[in-house]
This record gives C-alpha cells, sequence and structure tokens, in this order.
C-alpha cells in the first residue's frame, strides 16, 4: 500500500507544475499564449517561456504531432487523445504519465473449474520523457516507464483465466499474467529531418522495444481503460520490455519503414534487475497512416529462445494491426483496434492470435469492451500429456466488457471507479479444468491523469 500511496503522491507533485488550460501549446491548437511573457505568472501561463515556434513534437520527427506517440517507435493515430503532464524550460521539454488500478480480481466467480484464482492487486506504470532540439534539424528524445507490479502482486503476477508466457520459480506462469520489470523502458532516441516529409531515426532501449507488433495494449486509446492485459499479448505485443534493442527508422510522408536487432529472451524471473543483452534476434515493421484517424502496421521478427523453460524453441512471429480514433468532441471519441499476431515453431503448426476492442469515452464515463480468439498447444496450457493430446491446439475464445466512471479530480490526477465481466469459452475438451463458459469479475479504483487539452483532429 506504501507503494501505491507513493505513486500517487509523485502524480500530485508532477501535476503542480501544469494545467490542462496550458496545454494550449500543443501542435494544432488554435490559440497561443505569448512566448516572450516575462513575468512569473505568464511564465507559468507560458508553460516555462515555450517556444511556439517549436511545440513538442513526435518523438521520432520535427515534423509529426506528439499524439502520434505509441509504444517504443509505434505509431498511433494523430487523434489519439493524450493523459498526461508537461513542463517545458528554454531547452527541454518533459511530460509525465502513468496510471494504477487498484482492484479486486476475481477469476472463474462461480468455481465451475479448478484454475481460477482471486487477489488484490495494482497494476501501474510511470513514465516519464523528455526532448530537446539538436540544432535545426536534430531532435533528441527519452523515454523510461517503471512498473511495481512485482512488489505489489509478487513474482507469479495476477490471475487470469487462459494467460500463458513467462514463468516464476522454475515453472511456466499458466492461467497467469507475470508482473513487468520495475524498469520496464529506459531508452533513447535521435531524429534527423532531411525534410518535411522525411526523417531517420535511431533508437536504442536497455530495456526497450523493437519494431514488431502494434502498439502495446496498454497505451492503446482503445485499451486505456483496461486493467487486464490480452490473452493474446505473447503472440501480438509481448517483446515491449527487452533488453537490449537498436532500431533504425526511415519516415517517408505517411509510411515508416524500421528495422531492429534485439534480444529475444524475455525477462527473467528476477523484476529488479538488468539482464544481459545478447542482440540474438531481428525484427522489420511497416508502419502507414493513411490519415489523423487511422495508424496500420504489418511487422515480422525472429525471436531467438524467448521463453527460459523452453531454450530450444525460436519464434518467428507475423502481427498486423489497425487502430482508429475518431475525437467526437473535447474528451469524447471512439478508439478501436484490431490485431492479429501469428507465431512460427519449428516442428509445431503455426498458432494464431486474434483481438478487436473499443473504447468509447463521454466525458466522464469510459464504456469499453474487448473480444479475443486465440490457438493455445498443450505445452502453452501446462496439460496433463495422459488426459491431453499434445498435438492439439485448443480454441480460446474471451469475451469482456466494463465500465469506468470519473468520481472526482485531485488537482489533474483523476480518480475513477470501475469494473468488468469476462466469459471465456475452450470448447468441451478442457471443461474439467475450466468448467463450461467461466465468468471472472472485477473492481477497481482507477488512477490516471487527466486529458491534456490538445486540439484533436477528426
Amino acid at each position: 500500500m506504501k507503494i501505491k500511496i507513493n505513486m500517487v503522491i509523485t502524480l500530485l507533485t508532477l501535476a503542480q507544475f501544469t494545467s490542462a488550460q496550458d496545454m494550449k501549446n500543443m501542435p494544432g491548437m488554435k490559440n497561443k499564449t505569448n512566448a516572450g511573457a516575462d513575468t512569473i505568472a505568464d511564465k507559468k501561463n507560458d508553460m516555462g517561456n515555450m517556444d511556439m515556434n517549436n511545440p513538442m513534437n513526435n518523438m521520432l520527427s520535427l515534423n509529426l504531432p506528439m499524439s502520434r506517440n505509441g509504444s517504443g517507435t509505434s505509431w498511433l493515430p494523430d487523434a489519439s487523445s493524450i493523459y498526461g503532464y508537461m513542463v517545458h524550460t528554454n531547452k527541454w521539454e518533459f511530460m509525465f504519465g502513468g496510471e494504477v488500478f487498484i482492484r479486486y480480481n476475481k477469476q472463474d466467480i462461480t468455481n465451475a473449474g479448478n484454475r481460477g484464482g482471486e487477489k488484490w492487486d495494482a497494476p501501474d506504470m510511470l513514465m516519464i520523457m523528455g526532448q530537446r532540439k539538436i540544432g535545426e534539424k536534430g531532435l533528441f528524445h527519452f523515454n523510461t516507464m517503471f512498473s511495481t507490479d512485482a512488489i505489489i502482486a509478487g513474482g507469479s503476477g495476477y490471475p487470469l483465466l487462459f494467460q500463458t508466457g513467462e514463468s516464476w520459480q522454475g515453472k511456466p506462469l499458466v492461467d497467469r499474467q507475470h508482473p513487468h520489470d520495475l524498469f520496464s523502458e529506459l531508452a533513447v532516441s535521435y531524429a534527423y529531418a532531411l525534410s518535411k516529409k522525411a526523417d531517420l531515426s535511431l533508437y536504442a532501449g536497455y530495456p526497450g522495444e523493437p519494431a514488431l507488433g502494434p502498439v502495446t495494449f496498454m497505451h492503446r486509446p482503445s485499451g486505456e481503460f483496461m486493467p487486464d492485459a490480452p490473452i493474446g499479448h505473447h503472440w501480438e505485443d509481448a517483446t515491449h520490455i527487452t533488453f537490449g534493442v537498436a532500431t533504425l527508422g526511415v519516415r517517408y510522408g505517411r509510411f515508416k519503414l524500421e528495422g531492429s536487432s534485439f534480444t529475444g529472451r524475455e525477462p527473467d524471473e528476477n523484476r529488479y534487475n538488468f539482464d544481459k543483452p545478447l542482440f540474438d534476434s531481428w525484427s522489420g515493421r511497416l508502419s502507414f497512416n493513411p490519415s489523423a484517424n487511422w495508424a496500420l502496421q504489418l511487422s515480422h521478427g525472429f525471436i531467438k529462445s524467448p521463453e527460459s523453460l523452453f531454450p530450444n524453441e525460436n519464434v518467428n512471429r507475423t502481427t498486423a494491426s489497425a487502430a482508429y480514433v475518431y475525437s467526437i468532441t473535447t474528451n469524447k471519441y471512439l478508439a478501436v483496434t484490431a490485431v492479429w499476431g501469428q507465431n512460427v515453431i519449428a516442428y509445431q503448426d503455426a498458432s494464431n492470435s486474434a483481438l478487436i476492442e473499443a473504447t468509447i469515452k463521454l466525458k466522464k464515463l469510459a464504456l469499453y469492451t474487448r473480444y479475443e480468439w486465440v490457438q493455445k498447444s498443450s505445452e502453452e496450457l501446462n496439460l496433463n500429456p495422459v488426459l491431453f493430446d499434445l498435438q492439439m491446439q485448443y480454441l480460446v475464445n474471451a469475451t469482456t466488457i466494463g465500465a469506468g466512471y470519473d468520481l472526482f479530480k485531485i488537482q489533474h490526477v483523476i480518480i475513477a471507479g470501475g469494473g468488468q465481466v469476462s466469459w471465456d469459452h475452450s470448447g468441451n475438451v478442457l471443461n474439467s479444468l475450466y468448467g463450461q463458459n467461466p465468468i471472472s469479475g472485477e473492481l477497481y479504483i482507477h488512477i490516471y491523469p487527466e486529458l491534456m487539452n490538445i486540439n484533436i483532429k477528426k
């Protein structure tokens, strides 16, 4: 509980530096403050005497808006909303963000099977970003993200039916979501503008995120208010914490092509250390934003020995995704994301996942849903080889609906209450373990920064 309180205090402290009204300096704003103000009051309103000719940009381009920033080097639609706080000095621009879900989680409410679980926990993250211009065409940026998941939830993470991936105490984590590392991202990047239409960029992280997959689930506008990771996480965006990654990218117009070299092994069970960088894997991604409302990507990568319990298994992963955001009015928007992912392991059949999730934000009310279809093997689900066919892939369907409501605001931090219900279905063959259509539920308090007041294109 002390960790939770400290995170809230940190966010409240950061809120003192700026306000939503100050966000008028963001890209696309119609109203601009006086950059030459020299009184203390005016400087506060001016967010640190910011140069109005150079509002905060996308982390990898002086000619793109900040709202396109996804996770790692990925792209969101330009119409995406931004929740966070900004501080400006004469040369630097900083942004602070994060969230915490303080919740009670009960998987398989009716105890239909024997693989459910329950827990009080608090999935969370804290992000600090900063950037400054280098000369007239260069841009330096740093990204950091921290999480106390392992401190609060423990090494085994939190219960989540049909979730798989990584390990704890030498055993595979099954029906549980692994905790994220304390140091989830420590990355720097440099971008050089060849012209208004073209950029070159270099990104390096330890840890960081390679150019593989869509924007990670907790950073997508469509999943912003959902506390759970997708059960297809390890088919789609599980490489978002990689200890050792370097990405080279080139943008021309609405397209960006990237290539990464990175460490294939997923984070080890010690969530507080820095794993050995190996740079034994690679990936490539093509991103295309046809308009302010859309972000599309196609990516492929070779991941060497991602699971420590199965060191001889390498994965070829292919993903495709489409994200859509439509702004209705301020703090009213629709966000939808569709993702497909495929893992290919030697001597095994290819396995696939598909996801569609959507959020409707209506000022204080957030309504959301997520549907998933995932193929999981006996190995993934850790099934008894005597009772189950090891060559079979089991089809898992999961549907979640939920809602959150902003209760009140302290300074510029929002306190919301919410809950969700999930239904799972995996066919009769797994009923002895999971029961028929197990139902899960959660109640939570969601603490997150308020919406930055920027003019979002429709």
